[in-house]
């Protein structure tokens, strides 16, 4: 389902980060083998001869970088429409086929690997492996926990339950053990949990605690004893927060009340904050906005900016996630910029989202990283993202994506695609 199915590839003529250092290499050649591993990545003047029949790409002076990461979407969660419209009103075959066509269009945004967090069937992550369908490399938590009332409740204020089948209701230890457990039975990569309330969700707020610690520590407990699967914990507010991190959870999804102890207990135990701060820079229109959520965020959102800007500033663990379902699909790289807003480097944001993310995501020793010994996911962009970050947002300038050397997306323009024997010339906008 790729262009250069099975063939190496050779990329050259471009800006090179690898994704770990500081350094930019501004003429550089990175080839791959047949098995899609890197065997070299590094200036062209030291670069090997290309071998025969190798697919090449002349990257005219784009930038060449690893498979960017989102460690938070809800893939199968439209971002286009209302939960109430996606959930009562559409076709569950009509479902299936835009949770495949938002899979395409994120890769497409050079969105390699990325971590759904309630709403996508292990099914999905499944069909990606075996090539049925294409998309990022993912990992699934299938649903979310929550207790009565809390933030994975799908009960409307006037009552009506959406019976969202993602969501997990428990309130006591015993629940939360049977729901977690649920969920590795239904696939989960990762175990997702609610331990504040939400912006979104009409019966709490973020300031309110959800699960209770002896509840979170049992969900954690549940993960180590089934091969290790980690939990993520929706927590906004300053009480989810510090629970979550003292009860052993590996990353704080969104963290939008992270105060100084916060920080501090992230570093002490060795876990990760993802902000997505994509919905905080998300225009807030009221007239297409419910009131309590309206009133809700506009308390939020300076505060959220403060806060994640002073994380930012201590140099707190971050991965970067979009909250993508919430947010717009297809323009996930846009976290980036936000990231940089409030204070982050560039190439600070590009390691967030490269490296740092394969490290929350396990895959640190094979992914992330353009050098040798790792999978060839990369991307190019037609600019210089460390002059402006603002570039990788938009999916026209990410001309070519990759996983294990394999070409999922190329829409260079006047550009060469050739094999080394001078055959397999391809133009622009060819995908297979």
């Amino acid at each position: 389902m790729g262009i250069n199915d099975g063939a190496a590839l050779r990329i050259h003529n471009v800006r090179l980060i690898d994704g770990v250092g500081t350094e930019v290499v501004e003429d550089a050649v990175l080839e791959a083998d047949d098995d899609g591993w890197i065997t070299y990545a590094g200036p062209a003047a030291q670069a090997p001869e290309a071998p025969p029949h190798i697919t090449t790409i002349n990257g005219h002076g784009g930038t060449l970088l690893p498979g960017l990461f989102d460690c938070h979407t809800h893939l199968g969660v439209p971002s286009d429409r209302s939960l109430v419209e996606a959930a009562l009103l559409t076709d569950p075959v009509m479902s299936v086929l835009r949770t495949t066509e938002r899979l395409r269009r994120t890769l497409d945004a050079g969105i390699t690997s990325a971590r759904d967090l309630g709403g996508l069937p292990a099914g999905f992550r499944d069909a990606v492996t075996s090539g049925l369908i294409v998309g990022p490399r993912l990992r699934t938590s299938v649903g979310v926990i929550s207790h009565t009332g809390g933030h994975a409740d799908g009960t409307l204020p006037g009552g009506k339950d959406l019976g969202l089948d993602y969501c997990e209701i428990a309130d006591d230890v015993t629940g939360v053990r049977k729901a977690a457990r649920r969920m590795l039975r239904a696939g989960a990569d990762v175990i997702k949990i609610c331990t504040s309330g939400g912006i979104s969700s009409a019966h709490d707020d973020p300031d309110d605690q959800d699960l209770l610690d002896d509840e979170i520590a049992a969900v954690v407990d549940e993960g180590l004893r089934h091969r290790g699967r980690p939990v993520a914990a929706h927590a906004q507010g300053r009480a989810g927060i510090l629970a979550a991190i003292r009860c052993g959870v590996r990353s704080i999804e969104h963290g939008f009340g992270i105060d100084d102890e916060g920080c501090d207990l992230i570093g002490e135990k060795g876990a990760f904050l993802v902000p997505t701060l994509s919905t905080a820079f998300q225009p807030l229109d009221p007239r297409r906005t419910e009131p309590w959520r309206y009133q809700k965020k506009l308390r939020w959102i300076e505060r959220t900016k403060e806060n994640i800007a002073e994380a930012i500033a201590r140099k707190v663990n971050i991965a970067v996630g979009t909250d993508a379902g919430i947010t717009p699909h297809g323009q996930n790289a846009f976290e980036l910029s936000c990231l940089v807003r409030l204070g982050m480097s560039p190439i600070d944001a590009v390691r967030a989202a490269t490296s740092n993310s394969a490290r929350l995501v396990g895959v640190q020793d094979t992914l992330g990283s353009l050098r040798p010994g790792y999978a060839a996911d990369l991307i190019l962009c037609t600019q210089n993202p460390l002059r402006d970050i603002s570039v990788l947002s938009a999916p026209e300038n990410i001309t070519l994506v990759a996983q294990q050397g394999v070409i999922r997306k190329l829409t260079l323009t006047d550009r060469e695609l050739s094999s080394a024997s001078g055959q397999n010339n391809l133009h622009a906008g060819v995908r297979r």
